[in-house]
């Protein structure tokens, strides 16, 4: 297909596996991103415009230079905690700046959009597995802003005719197989690799929020899903839209399988033969017992299924990249 495919926040840590899928399918590929939470040298020598989203003549003026023929829009702030005691913040990247993305749009006449959304849209879910028909409750501002995002796609779409898929991660986790890209962060908030540095012998512990839910040992279960594979059902949602009309559509992307917090744990000891210490501390207000998700419509629309799907295999990728690349992309900045 001919076009550019721009990729907001594409130096970060799925969006960086993405433009590498997309590269790797011989897209020509443009990342808008200003380097505030991501790296350059994720990028392997993809096209970079550096600068913010909240500018929105910077943005326009993308659109305008570029032949553009779709946006996948990773760039946001994602930090739950922290959009609770700073939600102005959220609100302004995550919606201000995801409206000068689709005017932008609007304006050039692109009418496809890949979102990247979460499961924190469903807030408490009413059952386990989630499925895209619960109702979205959100409980803290960021998963309201993701929320927002999706009716936007949707007034968009009455409106001005863009297209777009939602998609509504769990937990993304791993790195490239190759090790070529991984998982950095600065603060690291991120369950695998926190057990993983205290592995390495860079982190003294790693606390465990809770041992007594009503779970087979006590500790939370999450369903993680490998980051190669959330960036092949974001190329799987473009190709979609390119064969066919999907109007709008929204996806969850989980295994169907949940890890507790202390199988994490023993897998990452497996894995990489060593000793991780951990504490026990008090439950954190708002963690469920269990978050696991249902991908059974994306699999039967878009054929999307995971590769990497078992937690053994998340681990040993997780892993190799660390071993790697023990100090990351080594451009680490101090907590915001």
């Amino acid at each position: 297909m001919s076009g550019t495919i721009l990729v907001s926040g594409g130096a970060g840590y799925i969006g960086s596996h993405t433009v590498l899928a997309l590269r790797e399918r011989g897209r020509d590929v443009l990342v808008l991103d200003d380097l505030s939470e991501g790296h350059a040298d994720a990028l392997l020598g993809a096209r970079l415009a550096k600068g913010s989203m909240l500018d929105r003549e910077f943005v326009r003026g993308v659109f305008q230079k570029e032949r553009i023929a779709a946006v996948f829009h990773f760039a946001a702030r994602c930090y739950v905690g922290e959009s609770v005691t700073d939600p102005g913040q959220y609100y302004r990247h995550n919606v201000v700046g995801t409206m000068n993305l689709l005017d932008a749009m609007r304006e050039t006449g692109v009418k496809r959009f890949v979102l990247s959304s979460t499961c924190a849209t469903y807030g408490e879910p009413e059952r386990i597995p989630i499925t895209e028909d619960l109702p979205q409750k959100p409980i803290n501002p960021y998963g309201v802003t993701k929320l927002i995002d999706e009716w936007m796609l949707r007034d968009y779409h009455r409106a001005h005719g863009i297209e777009s898929v939602a998609l509504r991660y769990f937990n993304a986790a791993g790195a490239d197989p190759q090790a070529r890209i991984g998982e950095d962060h600065e603060p690291e908030t991120h369950l695998i690799p926190l057990v993983v540095q205290v592995a390495q012998g860079r982190r003294e512990k790693v606390t465990v929020f809770g041992d007594d839910y009503p779970t087979l040992d006590g500790t939370c279960i999450r369903d993680y899903v490998h980051v190669t594979d959330l960036a092949e059902a974001h190329v799987l949602a473009l190709e979609a839209m390119e064969k066919a009309t999907v109007g709008v559509r929204a996806y969850n992307l989980g295994n169907a399988a949940g890890t507790s917090v202390l199988e994490v744990i023993r897998t990452v000891e497996r894995v990489s033969g060593k000793r991780v210490n951990f504490v026990v501390g008090a439950r954190r207000p708002g963690d469920p017992p269990r978050l696991v998700g249902s991908s059974a419509r994306i699999l039967a629309e878009l054929g999307w299924k995971p590769r990497f799907g078992d937690i053994e295999t998340i681990v040993q990728t997780a892993w190799r990249w660390h071993e790697r690349r023990p100090d990351g992309y080594g451009d680490r900045r101090p907590a915001r």
